[in-house]
């Protein structure tokens, strides 16, 4: 409602007789006047920026040290300057509703402005932050921080708040800019833009508004933006290309962990070691001297030959060994299988090299069963408990809509009746997928960086301005240029989808996550910009080719249009370079490595650790979170947590997350297996029960309202809609609202007359 009385306010005072412009030459200060929402001034030798609005005056920008300007030139709504020794153009032109403002370099490399400072600011942190300048936490989070501005901002604004109105900036050019801070006394920042030599853009600028100090104003400024951009598509818009996009709404966000073809579960252990005779076991101890992990396996092997019991360590070393052996094409010996059927036979005579995945896993399964005989089910029938049992079971639990996510598409070609099975029970399942990294050596447990190209190593990765490549992901490998992988693209997907493969959606890591690079490298350079493009145009040919509902990692809205969901803006990765949850395995925060038995869960998933206080305050605590996202994109694009930050990872904090999650309309994210599904389906379908129905509403309409009602912001009301409401009452007092009592630790949400009450677990 406050937006809308500004916007009528605006349009009376256009009707007015706009006034000319008042300059005072004497001190070089510019005042230009325009009877819309408010009137400026500027001091070029110090490019400090004033607005004046309802007869307040605030600074817009903190002065910077004085400088030469030269070739000044006024008009009635606009003023242009040089700074000759930072060989820099600014122009500053009064539009109907804001202010432009375009710095244009003639020569330097790189400029800092502005710098902007106030009691408090709103930015679009991941969902969104409210962030007091002078909170002790915030200003220690923030100390010497600079964020990359296309990757840390979801969207492309900033706004602080002044006394009596908030004034926001919206960026012009996305591209090689940075947000620096400062902290003392309070929070400042600087945003700081590089003009590379390699790009022929050489402007950056922004849109300065004026407006209510609230997220909804500040939120329906830049959806106006957007709009007028053309770059707003709905959810509903989307399914129209897409039917399946509609599977999404109510739908919980599940990975599940099935990477094994074989499980300890599966094998009879006693009747197992009758079946190991010496020529297999030599074959394996053989075979498995290139593994990793191949020495235990060979080890214990030979152990349970002089046991009466098999310990746990002991199958988990057997599992991966036969597991290792399965995914490769070396496994099969013609001295050691000789007693295959017919099909089998048929797919040897094919030539092993040239089977697909699927084939050659099919052929290692038969091969195994040929040894193993009765000490394992039907080759059907291995691994279904943390498969097709699971979603079944998943279904009977009352679970009608979901997302799954495979690690990698390796289960689909392990078990093809899973992805069929998941898709004729109505659920969308998808495969992570990632043109991020490239290795020079293959690696089957991170196939995502294997290219059927091996010229693309050499002739087709990022190089830095200093001339070196750059590294991949945890260094390892480099990084693709992504305008040189589309043909890769094209080859994954045509093989996955040609094996008969079920897949109705797909996952892409990165490529919504504003990670962008300039490649200097002189036979393929590319720019910042022209990697964001590249990266949109791989995701909308998996999107519009090959017919999946496609997400990626953060969703930063310069993607909104190519995807329907994403995993990242409500959690982020959570400070990545603290060691404590990094490194130190001793300390209580240590996160989990990536690493897990064969099957299960890595560490990093599933292991629930506390987050340290100064995080939990940044990144957890509801009175510092703003829906910035959802009040732009709630019916366009579905955001979750980071898979790294599931709903069940931060110990203490899962009641919370709830309860954020119904307020933000947020899918909750859970990593499963068979053993975390039987220990947690109770509080996961005692949520789902209220959650499901209520997002299925809600994600098809826009946040129409968002309020703090309580002084401790502790108590939140978001709208959705026209009736359809939800108050979160995250503290652990009581609180009345309208009449309605609302319990601590829990939500009220009512839709029109009718009304219903989830309850936080204490966890």
């Amino acid at each position: 409602m406050k937006r809308k009385a500004i916007l009528l306010i605006v349009f009376a005072l256009m009707l007015q007789v706009v006034v000319g412009c008042e300059s005072n030459h004497a001190n070089g200060q510019v005042q230009a006047k325009q009877h819309a929402d408010f009137t400026f001034d500027v001091k070029p030798e110090t490019f400090e920026v004033f607005v004046e609005k309802d007869g307040v005056k605030e600074s817009a920008s903190e002065p910077m040290p004085a400088r030469k300007v030269a070739n000044v030139q006024k008009g009635e709504q606009e003023i242009t300057w040089s700074y000759p020794d930072d060989k820099l153009d600014v122009s500053l032109q009064k539009k109907e509703d804001y202010l432009q403002i375009t710095l244009t370099s003639t020569g330097t490399e790189s400029f800092s402005w502005p710098t902007v400072k106030g009691p408090s600011y709103m930015l679009p942190l991941g969902e969104g932050k409210w962030i007091p300048a002078a909170d002790r936490e915030w200003q220690s989070f923030f100390k010497e921080e600079s964020l990359t501005f296309a990757e840390s901002f979801s969207m492309r604004f900033f706004a602080v708040n002044k006394n009596k109105y908030a004034l926001m900036y919206v960026v012009d050019n996305l591209f090689n800019s940075t947000v620096d801070f400062a902290v003392d006394p309070t929070i400042s920042f600087t945003f700081s833009h590089e003009f590379p030599t390699i790009n022929s853009d050489k402007t950056y600028g922004f849109r300065l508004y004026v407006t209510d100090n609230d997220p909804v104003s500040i939120a329906g400024v830049y959806k106006d933006y957007i709009k007028e951009k053309g770059e707003l598509l709905t959810l509903a818009e989307k399914a129209k290309a897409n039917p399946d996009v509609e599977k999404l709404y109510g739908a919980p966000h599940f990975y599940l962990w099935n990477k094994s073809f074989l499980t300890a579960e599966d094998v009879k252990w006693r009747a197992l070691k009758t079946k190991l005779d010496a020529n297999f076991i030599g074959w394996m101890e053989q075979f498995l001297q290139s593994s990793e992990d191949g020495k235990e396996s060979i080890q214990q092997f030979r152990e349970i030959q002089k046991q009466d019991y098999v310990a746990d360590y002991q199958k988990r070393a057997i599992i991966s060994g036969f597991n290792y052996a399965l995914r490769s094409r070396e496994f099969y010996n013609p001295k050691l299988f000789t007693n295959v059927d017919e099909k089998t036979k048929e797919l040897i005579g094919k030539g092993i090299d040239k089977l697909t995945e699927a084939q050659l896993y099919d052929l290692n399964k038969q091969l195994l069963k040929s040894v193993l005989q009765d000490a394992v089910p039907p080759v059907e029938k291995w691994g279904n408990a943390d498969s097709t049992d699971l979603l079944k079971d998943m279904k009977a639990a009352g679970i009608t809509n979901a997302w799954i996510g495979l690690p990698d598409w390796t289960a689909a070609y392990m078990k093809p009746a899973f992805i069929q099975q998941a898709n004729d029970t109505g659920y969308l399942i998808a495969s992570y997928d990632s043109y991020h990294s490239i290795h020079k050596e293959e690696n089957q447990d991170w196939n995502t960086a294997i290219f059927k190209d091996k010229s693309l190593y050499e002739n087709a990765t990022i190089t830095k301005k200093n001339g070196e490549k750059k590294a991949g992901f945890l260094q390892r490998g480099r990084l693709l240029n992504p305008t040189l992988s589309l043909p890769s693209v094209k080859q994954r997907m045509d093989e996955i989808m040609r094996n008969d493969v079920a897949f109705n959606s797909w996952f892409i890591d990165v490529d919504a996550a504003g990670d962008f690079n300039d490649d200097y490298s002189p036979e393929h350079t590319t720019t910042e910009a022209q990697d964001m493009k590249a990266k949109l145009a791989r995701m909308d040919y998996i999107r519009d080719e090959k017919k999946l509902v496609v997400g990626s990692e953060t969703g930063n809205d310069f993607a909104s249009r190519s995807i329907a969901f994403a995993h990242g803006i409500e959690t982020p990765v959570i400070k990545w370079a603290d060691p404590d949850m990094r490194k130190n395995k001793q300390s209580p925060y240590y996160v989990g490595g990536y690493w897990s038995p064969a099957g299960e869960i890595p560490e990093r998933y599933k292991k629930q650790v506390p987050i340290k206080e100064e995080y939990q305050h940044v990144y957890i605590d509801p009175a510092y979170s703003l829906p910035l996202y959802k009040l732009v994109y709630n019916n366009s694009v579905i955001t979750s947590h980071h898979w790294e930050w599931g709903s069940l990872k931060i110990k203490g904090e899962v009641g919370t997350r709830m309860l954020k999650e119904l307020l933000y309309n947020v899918p909750p994210l859970y990593h499963v297996d068979r053993k975390m599904w039987d220990a947690e389906q109770e509080l996961i379908m005692n949520y789902l029960k209220v959650w499901s129905p209520f997002h299925k509403k809600a994600v098809q309409q826009e946040m129409t309202d968002y309020r703090v009602l309580s002084e401790d912001r502790l108590v939140q009301k978001a709208v959705y809609g026209d009736d359809l409401q939800v108050i979160a009452n995250f503290s652990q007092k009581d609180f009345t609202y309208e009449n309605q009592v609302v319990k601590a630790r829990t939500a009220l949400i009512i839709d029109g007359k009718n009304k219903q009450t989830f309850l936080a677990p204490a966890q």
